[in-house]
Order: structure tokens, then sequence, then C-alpha cells
């Protein structure tokens, strides 16, 4: 969406309209984004779910049948949640071409701006869809509760805590979404929804320092005390604002997360299987917990989201989607892998910093440019992975350069697995 403050999410696709006087059922061609009369949004893109399943469920079933021996209490529970998953996954795709209908009601739509002068580019599509995600993922986490959690459960409170947070900050995205904070005040708002997580947190707030640099510090684990705490604020406002900075092409923000939950979700059965305390397989379950509804519903969003898009996901799933995986990375104890897994948005924000601290001047939208003739996107000398990703490879389509930039997302989370793996003994 796009606001009169040039910050407010540079990368946005879409330029939003909430004050048009016209309906938002006029005027809207009716091209291959909008095939049924009963629905204002195209049919879902099973095709692309079906690939992507069968890529990634029979990897994730060997290693939680076949590969590691765990517990069968444990087993049970990650395949309830994985059940209640998919019935949320299910229930997500038939609620966002209604929530579509309301948004488009209430002149909440906006237009893809890099189709801007094709017939596509005058489509008003829907935007805020992710809230839909947000409300399916959180009936699924709270119901979870009644198969798993007892009332004394020392688990419990951190659970809610942390679906107080994301709850929180997915409120606060869909009013940015409605009101178009200014981007300063987006950069706070992270840290006010992590507050019920940092005040409910009674896990260790010690790090173990890596054994290259024992002989240095004196000690093999370091207790930061309120630091630990503060450390935790910060990561969950560099993930949350990392998946919103990092967007600007249709499918990007889901396609992000469900390459990033995919990878957490992997390193989670990974790390219960080879493990032997207790205490740290919970705290890995715990983070399954939260992965599997996050990338059930993600995947919903996304069969509407890819190339060509029929919806727009705005602030409000990208806020949702890195505030759930910065909660699950704190509780689930793997912040530094975590961080890996975020590379490409760690890279992104490293690019973008000039311009959003305002050092070089920062355009209303850093998108490169579209050829509307030819269906090209050209690289701008804007810092972010998009431009500069089009600038090394030369120009793409916008499905294509999507691919090569979940790509490196998915080669980043290839690099963190291969990187835990040759260092594993040696580093900690």
């Amino acid at each position: 969406m796009a606001s009169s403050n040039p910050r407010k999410r540079p990368t946005s696709t879409q330029i939003s309209n909430k004050s048009s006087s016209s309906s938002p059922n006029e005027n809207i061609i009716n091209n291959n984004n909008h095939t049924s009369s009963d629905s204002p949004i195209a049919s879902p893109k099973w095709g692309l779910l079906f690939k992507l399943s069968l890529f990634s469920i029979p990897p994730y079933f060997y290693l939680l049948f076949y590969h590691y021996p765990i517990e069968q209490d444990l087993r049970r529970s990650i395949l309830i949640n994985a059940a209640m998953s998919l019935v949320g996954f299910f229930l997500t795709v038939k609620l966002i071409p209604v929530a579509s209908r309301y948004v488009l009601k209430r002149n909440l739509f906006g237009y893809d701006i890099n189709k801007k002068d094709t017939p596509m580019g005058s489509v008003k599509v829907p935007e805020s869809l992710g809230i839909v995600v947000g409300i399916v993922f959180l009936v699924v986490a709270i119901l979870f509760q009644y198969f798993n959690f007892t009332e004394d459960s020392i688990w419990l409170v951190e659970y809610n805590a942390a679906l107080a947070c994301i709850c929180f900050m997915m409120l606060l995205g869909f009013v940015d979404d409605v009101l178009d904070v200014p981007w300063r005040v987006k950069l706070l708002l992270p840290s006010i929804a992590a507050l019920p997580l940092l005040m409910a947190y009674a896990g260790h707030t010690t790090i173990v320092i890596p054994k290259p640099l024992v002989p240095h510090v004196g000690v093999e684990v370091l207790d930061l005390g309120c630091l630990y705490k503060l450390y935790m604020g910060l990561l969950a406002v560099f993930c949350t604002n990392s998946i919103n900075i990092h967007a600007g092409l249709n499918g990007l923000e889901v396609g992000q997360t469900v390459v990033i939950a995919s990878a957490i979700l992997i390193h989670n059965i990974m790390q219960i299987g080879a493990s032997t305390d207790p205490e740290y397989k919970q705290a890995h379950a715990f983070s399954v917990y939260l992965t599997q509804p996050l990338l059930g519903t993600s995947l919903a969003l996304l069969s509407y989201n890819w190339y060509p898009s029929s919806v727009f996901v705005g602030d409000t799933f990208t806020y949702f989607a890195g505030m759930t995986m910065a909660v699950i990375g704190i509780l689930g104890h793997f912040s530094e892998t975590l961080l890996i897994f975020f590379l490409p948005q760690v890279l992104n924000f490293l690019l973008s910093l000039p311009q959003l601290s305002g050092y070089i001047p920062c355009p209303r939208h850093r998108l490169p440019k579209f050829d509307p003739k030819t269906g090209l996107l050209t690289g701008t000398n804007d810092g972010t992975l998009v431009n500069l990703s089009l600038r090394i490879l030369g120009r793409k389509s916008e499905k294509v350069l999507c691919i090569y930039l979940l790509g490196f997302q998915a080669l980043a989370c290839g690099v963190c697995f291969l990187l835990r793996y040759i260092l594993a003994g040696w580093y900690k």
C-alpha cells in the first residue's frame, strides 16, 4: 500500500485506494483474475500447491517416521498438530474469497504497479488478506492446547504469551494497512507486540560461547541477564520488518515465509530426533506446534497470491509471519540458526539501510521498472535485493524473478544446514 510518506512500504507492489467513491465491484476488468461471477478473485492455484507438496511432504515424513527414533507420544502430538494445520489450510482457502468480498466493499483494494499500463494493472485487487491467515492460525494454535498441554504444563504460559504477541502484531499490521502508519512508527510496533513474550519468558538467559572463543572469554556459558531479553526484542523487530521490506513481487512475501517455515520445520524434527535431552526436545516440539499451522495457512494464501496475484497480503501478513517466526526461534532456542535462514532478508536490510535511514533519498516505491510491451522488469539503483538481482541477472519477468529469489532463500537455508553439519562439535 502507498502512503504520502515516502518510506511507507517502499517495496510494495500495490497502490491502495481506501477512499474511492466508486464501488469496488464496478469497472473490474473481466480477465483471468476474475473467472467467477460469485467470487471477486480467481480460484486457488492447486497445481502449484501439488508441486510444492510433492517436493516437501515425503522428506518430512521420512524424517518423522523412519530416520529418527522419535517417541510415540511426541510423534502423536506432532501428527495431531499437522492434521489440525491441514484443516486450517482448507479453511483458509475457503475463507479468502469470502473475505475478499468484504474488503472490496470497504474499498480496501490495490492496483498492481508491476502490471501498470496492462489490462491486469487496472484490476482492483483485494488488500490485507493476511488477516484471514492470522485468524485461522490463532484458532488452530489455541485449539491445539486441548490435545497437548495440561493446566500445570510449564510451557503453557510461554505458549499463550507467544500467541498474544502474534495476535498483537497481526492487529497492529491491520491497523497499518488501514491507517498507513509512518515508517519510523512501524519500526517500534514489533517492540510493543513482543512485550507479552518478554514479560512471560522464564527460560534461560545464557548463551553457549563458541569453542574457539572460550580461551578468550574465559567461560563456556555466559549469562546475559536482561541483555538476553533485549536481544529477544531486537530479533522480533528484525524478523517482522525484514519480511515487510523484502517485497515487491507477487508471491514473494508469502513465498519466503513458506521456504523459511519449511526449513524451520525440518530443523526442529532433526533436533528432536538427534537429542536425548527431554527439555531440549520439548523446546523444538514447541516450535513445531507453531510452525505447522503457519506453513499450512501460508500455503493457502500463496495459492491466491502467486503470480498473477488475485489478492494482496498487506502488512497484516508480513508482520504476522515475521513475529511468528521470531517467537518460534526464541522459544525454540535456535535464534542463531534462524538468522542464517533469514540471510536474504539480512542482505536486503543492509542494502536498504542507507535509504531507510535517510542518508540516501528514498522514493515512494523502490520497485523495478516495468515495461508493458515486453512484460519484463528492469532493476533500478534503489537498495533492495529485488533490484540488485535484476542488475546482476538482467531483465526478468516478475514470476521468473520471484522464483530466483525464492531459490536463493532455499539456498540460504541449505547453507545453514550444511554449516551446522560441518561445524558440529567444533563450533559449539
